[in-house]
């Protein structure tokens, strides 16, 4: 066959295919740029060339053989033992591991002429950071080359996997007995959900007669710099599930903590409304970007 134009299909990455017609057409990046003139005289070429669909698919094999030829790079399995990530990880555990190695391995597989190392620098790259990342969608994740919807699709997976261990931990705790062991489950709980919101998000924990926590609600999702929420349901939700204290918990979105004005006059109006109710407020714990970033209403003595 003309070496000329396998040539042309390795540096343009174009694949000839043949329908049950028995048509030839052409697939990849490059055939997506032809104009018709220049298709259809590849297309008359190809049919000196092309009788049946065993010529078509050695034609191919050929084409990919040579475009893998061309690239610069090794394959993962094809790397020392020691840099490959999972056999790394085997021999020496996960925390060893770079986040690009652990990446690699979730992601599993690369794209042409990049190994899934190589792919999880570039996403890294792209995103600026693990919170980016699960803070993205899976639109806007998928939309990186070589990445998908399956791949993105399992890092969401990933990312909330790493959210429900922490919650189990949350959830182990049997008491809240200090300020610190509200904070390490506001973290645990929320947090993971909260830290990096575009939102702001309203939710409340409530305790029993012992402070143990019965459940932990969201009440509401607002803009960018306000959440509303409704005391009344509040007060429904204390009194619904036999609580006798609850904690208030919200995030600001601009990962500044210190609490506004409005923060504090419907703290002070939610305070009262559960006294007269007969359920506690412990505190009010505003949420910043990470788990040292808080404010306590508590410690500030705007809650006693």
């Amino acid at each position: 066959m003309d070496e000329s134009l396998i040539n042309f299909f390795i540096e343009r990455k174009i694949l000839p295919f043949l329908s049950k017609k028995g048509k030839i057409f052409l697939k990849g990046k490059g055939a997506k740029i032809l104009n018709k003139e220049e298709e259809e005289n590849i297309l008359k070429r190809l049919k000196e060339y092309i009788k049946t669909k065993e010529d078509c698919l050695n034609l191919r094999r050929k084409i990919i053989n040579k475009i893998k030829e061309s690239y610069d790079f090794l394959p993962i399995k094809n790397w020392v033992v020691e840099e490959r990530p999972r056999e790394l990880l085997i021999k020496k555990g996960e925390r060893y591991l770079s986040l690009s190695k652990l990446l690699a391995i979730i992601l599993r597989t690369g794209k042409e002429g990049e190994s899934a190392e190589d792919l999880a620098k570039r996403l890294l790259n792209y995103f600026g950071s693990l919170s980016a990342i699960d803070n993205a969608t899976i639109d806007e994740i998928s939309k990186i080359p070589g990445i998908g919807l399956a791949k993105a699709c399992t890092l969401k997976a990933s990312f909330e996997l790493g959210k429900r261990l922490l919650q189990e931990k949350a959830e182990s705790k049997k008491k809240l007995k200090s300020p610190k062991d509200v904070i390490e489950y506001v973290s645990e709980k929320v947090g993971p959900y909260l830290f990096n919101s575009k939102k702001e998000y309203f939710s409340i924990i409530l305790l029993d007669i012992k402070n143990k926590v019965i459940d932990t609600l969201e009440l509401s999702k607002g803009s960018n710099n306000a959440s509303i929420v409704d005391i009344k349901e509040i007060i429904s939700e204390a009194t619904k599930r036999l609580a006798s204290s609850v904690i208030l918990v919200h995030n600001h979105p601009s990962g500044e903590t210190e609490p506004s004005e409005e923060d504090i006059s419907l703290t002070q109006k939610i305070v009262s409304a559960c006294n007269i109710c007969g359920i506690k407020v412990l505190d009010h714990i505003i949420i910043g970007r990470n788990r040292e970033s808080y404010t306590s209403f508590l410690k500030l003595g705007l809650i006693s």
